[in-house]
């Protein structure tokens, strides 16, 4: 086994340490991370084809406790660990977020990242090292990833600036953040304040960044280590200049000229999509079988070139004019309206509609029957505030 070390040291004298070659050995990249008795598992596995159709990224992240790691039966009458949990599914996008754009617009292949809490050490925050233990099994692997990222909890505890604290530290925070980013620049912040200052926010950022310069530089003496610095080819695009080149002459300045013109969100869809119709219709009708594939293959280019166009177009017009789409200049914001109590039989209710933005919100009021209880490896407790999001699709069907 080639099995390689290495280790992070953090300002307090903890350290965190990577490991890689040992376990997961038939996924395209894998590493454990581990700090104090706390272990993440992370691997990488890649599609070798494309899928026929695919014009995105196809990038599923999953990040799941076991409750062995704590030594701990999951709650309940069913002793099996069953769906992701809320707390579960948020740190996986904590992953997603800082890594799904650093892949090549081009790169197609369907790649799967799955981090597993292995050991759990009761005083150690997992979701500050998930990020990190990611982008080390990418870096592992030889998928061309634009990173390496890491990701830290940066907070402000008696008055000083603390990277991954522990449960128990938690309570005298007023700043908690979680910082990802790669050695050049931030990728993604979430966390919350006590009512603190811009300017002390942005000297949490900092502090954290300083830190994930250092998980970066160690990984990327991990892929030179491992040869892994020199990445896999995959399946191109295929490119038509001279098709790319006709389709910004025909849509480029129609794009532009509907984007000014303020027109109401569903008529602006129709106009960008009959745009793209009057491009195609200029497209010689195949003849033949084997024309007929051709014309499938300048399709599919020109729904890649269209995006493109309609793209800069709004972007165009918002950084050299200062216009949104909507009219609005970039200081102005949306009409506002709320209404409360529009619900008779609800505890209370209200809407609130931005522009074309419509929020429908109750609230129920309960007792301490009512709390909810967590139950996850790390975190037992009753939780006051229950929060329910829902995005019903009814805004409009829209058909290929």
């Amino acid at each position: 086994m080639n099995i390689i070390n290495k280790k992070i040291e953090l300002a307090d004298g903890r350290v965190i340490e990577i490991e890689t070659g040992k376990l997961a050995k038939q996924a395209d990249g894998s590493a454990v991370v581990k700090m104090g008795g706390t272990m993440l598992l992370a691997t990488v596995c890649a599609a070798k084809e494309v899928k026929e159709g695919t014009d995105f990224m196809p990038l599923t992240v999953d990040y799941k406790e076991k409750f062995y790691s704590a030594g701990r039966f999951p709650g309940g009458f069913m002793k099996r660990e069953g769906k992701s949990s809320d707390y579960e599914i948020l740190i996986s996008r904590l992953i997603d977020r800082p890594i799904r754009p650093l892949w090549p617009d081009d790169f197609h292949l369907e790649v799967f990242v799955n981090v597993t809490l292995i050991s759990a050490e009761n005083d150690i925050q997992p979701d500050a090292l998930a990020g990190l233990a990611a982008s080390c099994a990418l870096a592992t692997s030889d998928l061309p990833f634009g990173g390496p990222i890491s990701e830290v909890r940066v907070c402000r505890i008696d008055g000083k600036f603390v990277i991954n604290p522990n449960f128990s530290e938690m309570a005298k925070a007023d700043i908690d953040l979680m910082v990802a980013a790669t050695e050049e620049n931030i990728m993604m912040v979430e966390g919350e304040m006590k009512e603190v200052s811009e300017h002390d926010m942005l000297e949490a950022i900092k502090f954290a960044h300083e830190e994930i310069k250092k998980h970066c530089r160690v990984q990327k003496e991990l892929m030179k280590e491992l040869g892994t610095d020199v990445k896999r080819d995959y399946p191109h695009d295929d490119e038509d200049e001279e098709l790319r080149k006709a389709v910004h002459e025909f849509c480029y300045d129609k794009c532009y000229a509907l984007a000014k013109s303020a027109k109401p969100k569903h008529e602006r869809e129709d106009g960008f999509a009959a745009i793209k119709e009057e491009f195609i219709a200029t497209l010689p009708e195949p003849a033949n079988e084997a024309e007929k594939e051709e014309y499938a293959k300048k399709l599919w280019m020109v729904e890649r070139y269209y995006h493109n166009e309609e793209k800069e177009a709004m972007r165009n017009m918002i950084l050299d004019e200062g216009i949104r789409l909507d009219g609005r200049v970039c200081d102005q914001v949306r009409p506002i309206w709320c209404e409360v109590d529009y619900l008779p039989c609800a505890h209370g209710s209200a809407i609130f509609t931005r522009g074309e933005t419509q929020s429908l919100a109750s609230v129920t009021l309960g007792t301490k029957m009512d709390m909810k209880e967590t139950d996850e490896v790390l975190i037992q407790e009753d939780q006051q505030l229950v929060l329910h999001y829902n995005f019903p699709p009814f805004d409009r069907i829209r058909y290929p």
